[in-house]
């Protein structure tokens, strides 16, 4: 009987994080259309849907960001390893620049579809559901503002603001919801987690500082990183695709 509930208790949680997932992405897709359709509007333009070379662009990025996210490396001065950087977010922001957030969000779905399919995932989901949300958190505003008003004065204005969004919401994220979660599903409990934060930096000694410490900066570097390589490669990665016909 005891295993039986427990069985039922561990289906209940999955089913629980596998609704969240669900409902948090269909809220980030559902805000970057609000906002594509709120700036056509204001530029007074006809709504662009997603046409078939848009969807094929959209699928090529999604395939790079997932091999992008195979060369994953940790940050050990600063978190602990299963906090790991990767650059999977540069052709991510690259479609959201070129046809805005709604593009942005659907090549982070499916990067974290072919990456789960391919490679599995070594979090429980947790990390992988954890890399979708944040990345979104930062194409998102990123992508909206950019297409303002396309230039490179701007392009560096969005990744800023893109890089601000995404490490306050990534922290606040994992504090309330991402690190208790992935202790639950991993079978790890939260004190030994915040322990192996507390390994490298004296200053962690709860999960409020462990994620302002620790998580805060990693995804400040993320986002410097990414402002960096697709500040420096845009253009010309845009030229070219504009030449596809």
């Amino acid at each position: 009987m005891e295993q039986w509930n427990s069985f039922l208790e561990t289906v209940g949680e999955n089913l629980t994080f596998l609704a969240v997932v669900f409902l948090i992405a269909a809220g980030l897709i559902g805000l970057a259309y609000g906002l594509e359709r709120m700036i056509a509007h204001k530029s007074g333009v006809a709504y662009q849907k997603l046409s078939v070379r848009k969807m094929a662009v959209i699928g090529m990025m999604a395939a790079i960001a997932m091999i992008l996210m195979w060369f994953e490396f940790p940050l050990p001065f600063l978190a602990p390893p299963f906090y790991e950087l990767d650059f999977s977010e540069v052709p991510v922001m690259i479609c959201g620049f070129l046809y805005g957030p709604v593009a942005g969000v659907l090549v982070e779905l499916v990067k974290i579809i072919l990456k789960v399919l391919i490679k599995g995932t070594s979090t429980a989901f947790v990390g992988d559901f954890a890399n979708f949300a944040v990345g979104c958190s930062l194409v998102i505003p990123a992508a909206a503002w950019y297409q303002g008003k396309k230039n490179k004065k701007n392009a560096v204005i969005a990744m800023v603001l893109g890089t601000a969004v995404m490490t306050v919401f990534g922290t606040l994220f994992n504090g309330v919801y991402l690190l208790p979660k992935f202790a639950q599903l991993y079978g790890m409990p939260l004190d030994q987690l915040i322990a192996m934060g507390t390994a490298i930096n004296g200053g962690i000694h709860n999960i409020v500082t462990f994620v302002i410490i620790a998580v805060a900066p990693i995804n400040l570097v993320k986002g410097a990183a990414v402002t960096v390589i697709v500040t420096m490669i845009y253009k010309p990665v845009s030229r070219a695709m504009h030449r596809i016909p």
